[in-house]
């Protein structure tokens, strides 16, 4: 993607928050837009269209508050990068710094700073936090002979793909905005794009590139939307492109959870029980992580039958870069937990962690905890595999069993 050329090509560097939480008093860039080399720069208030997308609430430029550090406030289009870059210096930026909360528990008491001026938890149809019950958790606790409670914690990851994020936008000769863009949901960001452009999908081409890697982060606008909105200001063609830097520090990462476990298992291996709480840290902004929050529900238990789950997800806000979906987004948090879990209900009753697995598994015709039923089920399966390569001998009554309900 970033060997796409257009001829008289101008590049595009942004000013990101210097803080990590404050209000904006003042932003004056006349200094900028006269520098020689300078052909225009953006604020919040040359967005054409509407100043927000992702959940409908994050703005392209903020007007006046500042959630996280990194948050872009301005952009520059110059003859180069080094010219644009020296524009971007000269912006006069005077900010009223805040407290700023990181920590996600911190950030759920009554008294934290308020990252949003509506609290620090997103609102679910259900209120603020998606529950999930199946069974009856409690009962399912009392009847198990070992009870294990215990924590787990899943940090921030960067996507790390090997091409950085960018975008190149110009004014097509059908007077069209054209935008070339590595972005894995085209579908999705055209109809984002079009709301914060002011303009009908007629006029505009959202071209898919060649993606230099991916695995989610690229699901979000990173580059689109400053890069249309320069073309369509200034009329000539620009390339914005992160640098390294940019992208580990200030795009959107993989969540971070905390899931609290407590779970029953009798003597003879069945798990009764699971009761979960999960909170994620999902940063300033809301993206996909209300669904990856809801998924999670489906995965606290692995791919096992468990006759009660109680299960309760928060989405907290922190003064952070923004989360969303990364590779298994939401499926590989949970079942690090999850099977780990299955580890410590083995210990508890002695039990090989392969023989509580394969008493466990799911079979088909289970019905899983959101109520489906379960089909065409292959766990049984995978770990005799995994047994074979891996050079464990299973005894003969868990190699003669598989996935089907007799």
């Amino acid at each position: 993607m970033d060997d796409v050329f257009v001829p008289g090509m101008l590049y595009i560097k942004v000013l990101h928050s210097p803080v990590h939480k404050g209000i904006i008093r003042r932003l004056d860039v006349s200094t900028a837009e006269n520098m020689p080399g300078v052909a225009g720069v953006l604020t919040a208030k040359d967005v054409s269209g509407k100043n927000a997308y992702f959940a409908i609430d994050q703005p392209v430029f903020p007007e006046k508050h500042i959630r996280y550090k990194g948050e872009r406030l301005a952009a520059v289009a110059a003859v180069d990068e080094d010219t644009a870059m020296e524009a971007i210096e000269q912006i006069r930026l005077d900010i009223e710094e805040q407290t700023p909360v990181f920590d996600p528990f911190e950030a759920m008491k009554p008294d934290a700073p308020k990252v949003r001026p509506e609290g620090n938890l997103w609102e679910f149809s259900s209120g603020k936090y998606h529950r999930l019950r199946t069974g009856d958790v409690e009962r399912g606790l009392a009847a198990a002979d070992e009870i294990v409670e215990k924590t787990y914690v899943t940090r921030k990851n960067d996507h790390a793909a090997m091409e950085p994020y960018v975008s190149v936008a110009y004014i097509d000769g059908n007077d069209r905005l054209t935008i070339h863009t590595v972005g894995q949901s085209r579908h999705l960001h055209l109809k984002q794009l079009c709301g914060i452009f002011g303009l009908p999908v007629t006029k505009l081409r959202l071209v898919g590139d060649t993606v230099g890697g991916a695995f989610g982060g690229k699901g979000e606008m990173q580059c689109e939307h400053v890069a249309g909105l320069m073309a369509l200001k200034i009329r000539k063609p620009v390339k914005y492109r992160m640098t390294r830097k940019e992208d580990l520090l200030y795009s959107t990462k993989r969540g971070a959870y905390v899931f609290e476990y407590k779970s029953g298992v009798k003597k003879n291996g069945r798990v009764t029980a699971h009761k979960v709480r999960a909170i994620e840290d999902i940063g300033a902004y809301q993206t996909k992580e209300a669904y990856g929050i809801q998924k999670l529900g489906l995965f606290v238990a692995g791919a096992y039958s468990v006759p009660n789950i109680w299960y309760d997800g928060y989405l907290v806000f922190t003064n952070k870069p923004v989360s969303t979906a990364m590779r298994g987004h939401a499926v590989i948090n949970a079942n690090y937990a999850s099977e780990i879990q299955m580890n410590l209900l083995a210990e508890a009753i002695g039990m090989n962690p392969w023989e509580i697995r394969f008493i466990n598994a799911w079979r088909d015709g289970d019905t899983a905890p959101t109520r489906w039923k379960v089909v065409a089920a292959g766990l049984i399966e995978t770990m005799k595999k995994a047994a074979e390569i891996g050079g464990v001998e299973l005894p003969p009554y868990l190699g003669a069993s598989d996935s089907s309900r007799r």
